[in-house]
């Protein structure tokens, strides 16, 4: 299966300019994983923006009925 990268940059909403993965999911989710964290598109906009990406950040979104 081969990556769409220009579909998925149509629903990246990774704020980090410099991110040579956006629109690579799998490149992105491995990376994210190995850090312990998600990846941008888990994350409401303003969330996802404080580039908090840990697993803890995402846990209270959810408590906060959020995500």
């Amino acid at each position: 299966m081969e990556c769409n990268k220009d579909k998925n940059l149509e629903r990246c909403n990774c704020s980090y300019e410099p991110c040579s993965r956006k629109g690579v999911c799998c490149e992105c989710i491995k990376y994210h994983a190995q850090m312990r964290q998600l990846p941008a598109c888990v994350f409401p906009d303003d969330a996802e923006r404080t580039y908090d990406r840990s697993y803890e950040h995402f846990a209270r979104l959810v408590t906060e009925g959020r995500v």
